[in-house]
């Protein structure tokens, strides 16, 4: 019997602590919303938790990490106070090939920035616009299911240019009301672990209720996950030796 993927979903949870129009949106958080869609769809496939920033070590313990194949993460206000010693265990069990969802203003995230290498800087606008989400990678499994385009009648609008490299794939891409452009559904590998960066889901707005994308998040922990060990190679320089090699770098001349 296969083992079932293990999700946990990080909220920064600070909007639905101060906030009162998320408190109305989503009386069961954020991170809440986003756990039950991923339970609903996925049934016994998955075990989700969730885990906030006011949790000790950010709910990001090594233990738990290494409990965890698919790790989701939204952030907004807080990415500076993260603790940069969760970062660099984020880092590291990312690397090692643990999944890794990165959705909406979690594009600022110390942890998204650290892996991308870029700024991470795009452009937005607070305000009412109508976002379609257009499918543009129709076989990739992120998009399997979802309803071309996905229409949501009002989100923050996030538009081009956005400073991240190159992705291994290019799922989804959206346009706004305003006329502007998106790249709103992107694939990145890194070391041994898949990410997924997905836009819509302000905290003004009621998207993570939106059935379709709940199915693209869904889809998303699928593709991510790996069923093959973790792999955890040591970072450092090499004199010989591959990926899956660990061997210390002693500091002398290459």
């Amino acid at each position: 019997m296969t083992a079932p993927i293990r999700v946990l979903v990080w909220g920064e949870n600070h909007h639905e602590k101060h906030d009162p129009i998320p408190q109305r949106i989503y009386p069961d958080t954020m991170h809440g919303t986003i756990a039950a869609g991923v339970r609903r769809l996925l049934g016994d496939d998955v075990v989700v938790e969730t885990a906030t920033f006011d949790d000790d070590e950010h709910g990001l313990t090594e233990e738990r990490l290494a409990d965890t194949d698919v790790l989701i993460w939204w952030g907004h206000m807080r990415h500076d106070d993260v603790a940069d010693a969760v970062v660099e265990r984020v880092h590291r069990h990312v690397l090692s090939g643990m999944g890794l969802l990165v959705l909406h203003s979690a594009h600022f995230s110390k942890i998204f920035i650290r892996l991308m290498g870029t700024t991470c800087t795009l452009r937005w606008r607070q305000g009412t616009d109508r976002e379609l989400v257009w499918t543009i990678a129709p076989t990739h499994p992120i998009a399997e299911g979802v309803a071309q385009p996905i229409v949501l009648p009002a989100q923050e609008m996030y538009g081009e240019f956005f400073d991240v490299p190159n992705p291994d794939d290019l799922v989804f891409v959206s346009g706004f009301s305003g006329g502007e452009v998106f790249r709103s559904g992107m694939t990145f590998s890194r070391g041994h672990g898949r990410i997924f960066y997905f836009s819509p889901g302000d905290q003004d707005y009621p998207v993570y209720h939106d059935a379709n994308i709940q199915r693209v998040i869904a889809n998303a922990v699928r593709w991510a996950h790996q069923s093959r060990p973790r792999v955890a190679p040591r970072i450092g320089m090499y004199h010989e030796g591959d990926f899956d090699t660990p061997r210390e770098w002693d500091g002398s001349p290459l």
